[in-house]
């Protein structure tokens, strides 16, 4: 008779495998982003079936457009408009991050959470999203996919208690493992987790963030077939004279891709206003949606069939220009009244009607040197969708994956930055991070490239400075150089104004004919007259810059007035950049195992270093970072701070942070400067 194991044990054994698992770090996170890719793929199969199954229970009939015109007037409100009270309970009651599409909430997690996303969002996001575009919303199932996948790396790393870096990297090889399985298309998920959601491309996260999406596509072509998400006529150029016209057509994209942004955030704020319940809302915006249905049916649900019509060049131009204008008004009610769903198919389905528009009426116009507009529709499908995400990349690798044909790359490419450009210019935000802006959360400052604007001017520059009378001879300039710590000499005039700059590289070509020169020149005829400074309120990030336009090693520090109080120097900066990364990472490995590191007594880290939980001072309180000076002032590093000390929930410590009764700090430093801010 064979002996049961007890569960104890069982756990016991799980445990000690993870924990192996985790020293061999590499592995471990390739293993657990197979993990995710596969969830994520079952998730992006999942939400498929989800959706036809609810069609059937909505419409009584399997999906499709010639069906749904058949249909009486007042079931085409009464389906969205149930479909809008369902989901408005499902985030009235369940989880608040399943409305809308997804991706900025996803954004907000990895940039002030650490990566954490509630589990049951997983649920609550699958069952709201496919009842929602099944019901006839007018969303896309990518953005949700999205979501959920994020979810699941989050859930996953929370499970396996990985620190914050492994956590970010979860989210992201699960939101690949969305992109991937949606549109069958691995490249260009991993390029969206790394493009958007990161925003930076490093080898120890592209790795599994690759694993994660081929992982999920193998799942998807298993269930699935492995089809492209559109069937795509092949198109080629007929003449070089329509890269004119492609580059006319990215015009018109990023314009587009502008105004849907501006009509979506003016219906959140519209149905904002409302102080009613998310299920009323919800009522409201399928009521609304279902009267736009009545009068052009091609706006319910993701809107494939109609995209399709585009690219087999089936939709006439009249009526795609009009489809750009009546989708935009749908999606934007859908989501601005509290609808669960995602802007990726609304902005592929913008993108095929503006390309069936633009290019039906140059065909008309230029018939033997145009495509069909067929062709025009695929690569406009590509530019909405760069200029709406302000991902080009990802955009280009989308709709290249799905054609499987390089003659398409390069109006593709023209149109997406083109279109990406123009939208940049009427926006710096995409329909992602604008959301977040309005929130007041600025993306940039979670990045590593921008850890440098936390810190100022003050905090590092030197208070000597190389002086040098603009009369002294070139002997003297050389021999000046050559014998000070500072990489350039500051010319001053008789009137100790600063007048110009020395460094090198203006004596290197006169140190040839030196001995024909020493007894001619004198400083003022050899400084630089171009006078690049900064002053004590500048950040590191601008200092950074100026070192890079100007070519230069070191920068005068300058005050209101303009006399000199020292200099920056680029070395100084650069350490600066990497102590910060290193305690950064420190503060992440921490947060990981926060439980054990909040402790009454102070936990050794190198040397004389250690890291110590204590309640913030009264004297802190009611003031900003900014404004105490604590690196300089107490010898000391903030990694985390809690709000209470209670919570286990970690702020990464900003600039402009205020602190409050009951914060508690995790400082970083030695152990009598510890002990004297205590």
């Amino acid at each position: 008779m064979r002996k049961k194991i007890p569960f104890t044990n069982l756990r016991k054994s799980l445990r000690q495998t993870v924990n192996l698992l985790k020293t061999q770090d590499q592995a471990f996170v390739l293993v657990t982003a197979v993990l995710i890719g596969i969830a994520g793929g079952y998730a992006a199969v999942g939400i498929q079936y989800a959706i036809k199954g609810f069609q059937l229970i909505f419409w009584q009939h399997e999906y499709s457009l010639d069906y749904i015109r058949q249909l009486p007037w007042w079931w085409k409100i009464a389906a969205p408009a149930v479909g809008g009270l369902i989901v408005g309970l499902i985030i009235q009651f369940v989880a608040k991050e399943a409305k809308g599409h997804g991706v900025p909430e996803v954004m907000e997690a990895i940039l002030l959470r650490n990566g954490r996303i509630r589990p049951r969002v997983v649920i609550a996001k699958l069952f709201g999203s496919a009842i929602y575009i099944a019901s006839g919303g007018s969303v896309g199932r990518e953005g949700p996919v999205i979501q959920i996948g994020s979810a699941i790396g989050s859930s996953a790393g929370q499970l396996l208690g990985v620190n914050t870096n492994r956590m970010r990297t979860f989210v992201a090889c699960g939101a690949a493992a969305g992109i991937a399985a949606a549109f069958n298309a691995p490249v260009a998920g991993a390029l969206f987790a790394i493009e958007i959601l990161l925003g930076d491309i490093a080898v120890l996260q592209f790795s599994p963030i690759v694993v994660a999406s081929v992982s999920a596509t193998v799942v998807s072509r298993h269930y699935l077939g492995d089809f492209p998400a559109f069937s795509v006529p092949h198109y080629e150029m007929i003449s070089a004279w329509e890269l004119l016209l492609y580059l006319g057509l990215g015009l018109l994209c990023g314009l587009v891709a502008s105004g849907f942004i501006k009509v979506l955030y003016a219906s959140e704020d519209l149905f904002d206003r409302f102080k009613y319940p998310d299920s009323l809302k919800g009522t409201i915006g399928g009521l609304l949606i279902g009267i736009i249905g009545v009068m052009a049916p091609e706006i319910f649900g993701v809107g494939y069939d109609s995209i399709d019509a585009a690219l087999q060049s089936n939709m006439i131009w009249k009526l795609a220009f009009i489809l750009v204008l009546v989708k935009i008004l749908a999606t934007s009610i859908s989501l601005g009244s509290g609808g669960s769903g995602g802007i990726f198919a609304p902005s592929l389905f913008l993108g095929a009607a503006t390309g069936a528009f633009f290019g039906g009426l140059a065909h008309l116009i230029f018939p033997t040197i145009t495509a069909n507009p067929g062709a025009y529709a695929l690569v406009g499908m590509g530019g909405v969708v760069a200029a709406t995400t302000h991902g080009p990349i990802t955009a280009i690798l989308i709709i290249f994956e799905m054609t499987n044909d390089y003659k398409t790359i390069l109006p593709l490419m023209l149109t997406c930055i083109v279109a990406t450009i123009i939208a940049l210019r009427i926006n710096k935000h995409s329909i992602y991070t604008l959301k977040l802006f309005r929130r007041g959360i600025d993306l940039q400052k979670g990045r590593e490239v921008n850890v440098l604007k936390s810190i100022r001017v003050e905090d590092v520059y030197h208070k000597s400075i190389e002086r040098i009378d603009e009369s002294a001879s070139f002997t003297e300039v050389v021999s000046r150089l050559y014998s000070s710590q500072h990489s350039c000499l500051h010319v001053l005039n008789q009137a100790g104004e600063l007048t110009g700059v020395i460094s090198m590289n203006e004596i290197r070509q006169t140190l040839a004919d030196y001995n024909e020169l020493k007894n001619l020149l004198i400083a003022a005829d050899i400084s630089n007259d171009v006078l690049v400074s900064t002053s004590q309120e500048d950040t590191l990030d601008d200092v950074m810059k100026a070192f890079g336009s100007y070519h230069l090693d070191e920068m005068p520090v300058l005050d209101e007035n303009g006399d000199i109080l020292g200099t920056v120097q680029k070395t100084d900066v650069i350490q600066t950049y990497n102590r910060l990364i290193s305690l950064k990472d420190i503060s992440n490995e921490i947060s990981s195992g926060i439980k054990h590191a909040r402790k009454k007594e102070a936990v050794h880290v190198v040397d004389n270093y250690f890291v110590k939980e204590i309640e913030v001072p009264d004297y802190f309180l009611g003031r900003r970072i900014g404004e105490l000076d604590i690196r300089n002032e107490y010898k000391l590093e903030i990694l985390l701070i809690f709000p209470t000390v209670d919570t286990s929930q970690a702020i990464q410590p900003d600039f402009n942070y205020m602190f409050t009764p009951g914060n508690h700090l995790l400082v970083f430093g030695n152990e009598k400067d510890i002990l004297r801010l205590e």
